[in-house]
């Protein structure tokens, strides 16, 4: 059988496995990344037309910081229609390039690892790009529209929550059958699968009619995240500040739109747009406290956020395993220390989690599988060691069904092992 690449383009890391000879390995393809079998998904566009990926890019941008062009969560713009591309430098890029990019160097990676060139992929694809329809098949269409432009010519999608049990399924033992509950727990998406699952040879079949139910929720890692900027770090950028109207005494809040963008690390760039800009500016010099106005301008001009969010993000891990932290960030003058304990990030982010409660009920409701009568809960993705998220699945199903796969790596060993039942 030929060699097929299984391709996880995520949100905040990406992956590679090659399926060759009725195996699957995972390609490292980021050497100057600590877990060098994952890529950060984030581009860096110096002045001189160079295109940096990875680490690479962020070691870039570190060293030459607003000189260049960051890019970060490109993957979350594919389902948004009002994102067409943009203009680095003078060049225009549109989403589909921007993907390309990152998936012509990881394709590049496995063809040195291999020998030859490779023309098939398995993508995987949450359940859910988009609630909408159409922004969904908008989303899937960019995507192979990219893998396209980045050299690949059969191109196949497979479910990230299928792919992440098929590689479930190669640890079961010969003949072994199981009623499985998937959850794959991205940066960007939620999402589900009940799927009957058996080891050896049946592996290699059709799996369609094996899956009971899909089911996935635009709310996941990134979204925590931002729950603690807008609670605990926001205040320190405008949120909360008041300004006086323009040749009036009445006082108005900063703009809700300015404060939710910079709650999204991946929108924050947008806040570099000329208008808005100017609409900052002007507030600052109405505010009834600058200060904070002056660390947005800073925030925005410096492009420091991704900085910013990768504070905020450490936080939210230790709290997995500590019941105190704090959220730690130095820059120009700006030193922000802001504790936060384990029952007050559960406490603000009750709406996230009830969101994905409720998507966790309704898979196993499609499914006709009753939540005692599933063999095994397998959780994946970062967030799936979360405290909280852990107790969603040890109250439906107990604490002695939850099996956790590799955080970063069972959805693209799956999407390799995929290959046989598309090639």
């Amino acid at each position: 059988m030929q060699t097929v690449f299984g391709v996880d383009f995520g949100t905040t890391n990406s992956a590679l496995s090659i399926y060759k000879n009725g195996k699957v390995e995972i390609v490292n393809i980021d050497e100057l990344n600590a877990n060098p079998s994952l890529m950060r998904s984030v581009l860096y566009f110096n002045e001189e037309d160079e295109i940096f990926a990875g680490q690479e890019a962020i070691n870039h941008y570190v060293n030459d910081g607003a000189a260049g062009r960051f890019m970060q969560s490109i993957k979350t713009f594919l389902p948004n229609r009002s994102f067409e591309g943009t203009e680095v430098f003078g060049k225009k890029y549109g989403i589909d390039d921007l993907v390309a990019i990152i998936l012509k160097k990881i394709k590049a990676k496995g063809e040195a690892r291999v020998g030859c060139q490779v023309d098939s992929v398995v993508l995987g694809r949450p359940v859910l790009f988009s609630a909408d329809p159409e922004k969904d098949a908008l989303a899937q269409n960019r995507l192979e529209k990219a893998a396209r432009k980045a050299g690949f010519r059969q191109i196949y999608f497979q479910f990230e929550p299928v792919a992440a049990a098929l590689a479930f399924e190669e640890s079961l033992s010969a003949g072994e059958e199981k009623v499985v509950f998937i959850g794959d727990f991205g940066g960007g998406t939620s999402d589900f699968t009940v799927i009957r699952v058996k080891g050896g040879a049946f592996a290699r079949s059709d799996r369609r009619s094996d899956v009971l139910s899909l089911g996935g929720v635009y709310t996941a890692g990134d979204k925590f995240d931002s729950q603690i900027m807008w609670e605990k770090i926001a205040k320190h950028f405008g949120r909360g500040v008041k300004y006086k109207g323009m040749g009036k005494e009445e006082l108005f809040d900063i703009p809700h739109s300015i404060i939710y963008t910079l709650c999204q690390w991946h929108r924050i760039p947008l806040l570099r747009a000329r208008k808005i800009r100017e609409q900052i500016r002007l507030i600052k010099h109405a505010a009834t406290d600058r200060k904070p106005i002056e660390n947005l301008e800073h925030l925005i001009g410096d492009n420091y956020g991704f900085f910013l969010f990768q504070c905020i993000e450490k936080a939210k891990c230790e709290l997995s395993r500590l019941d105190l932290t704090e959220v730690r960030f130095k820059e120009r003058e700006l030193s922000i220390v802001e504790e936060i304990t384990k029952e007050e990030f559960e406490a603000i982010n009750t709406g996230n989690i009830g969101q994905i409660a409720g998507c966790i009920d309704e898979v196993v409701g499609k499914s006709g599988v009753s939540c005692d009568k599933i063999d095994t809960v397998f959780l994946t993705g970062g967030t799936s060691r979360i405290p909280f998220i852990r107790r969603l699945f040890e109250e439906r199903f107990g604490a002695r069904k939850l099996e956790n796969g590799d955080a970063f790596t069972s959805v693209v060993h799956g999407l390799g092992a995929s290959a046989p039942l598309f090639v």
